[in-house]
């Protein structure tokens, strides 16, 4: 999905379970990640969530942070290249 990215772009800092492209699009640098489907694991993050959005300063970063974050396809097709041209 592309819901997460949209999150991201717009500082709706997302939650999510550590699979798929959720695992490669946030981090804790951006959002909070879970990596078991289990419920204790999703309160943890939601507990992570609320403790740095109660300090404004940290969560004003990190809102920032996600916001300003690149996941466009020009971003990817930089990298594409650089890699085809590094096995040149």
């Amino acid at each position: 999905g592309l819901n997460q990215l949209y999150s991201l772009k717009y500082g709706t800092i997302p939650i999510v379970r550590a699979t798929g492209g959720l695992k490669d699009s946030v981090q804790e640098k951006n959002g909070f990640v879970f990596e078991a489907f289990e419920a204790p694991e999703l309160l943890a993050a939601i507990d992570r969530a609320l403790a740095l959005f109660r300090k404004k300063n940290q969560w004003q970063r990190l809102v920032r942070a996600a916001m300003a974050a690149d996941y466009s396809w020009n971003r990817s097709a930089r990298e594409y290249l650089k890699l085809y041209r590094d096995l040149l």
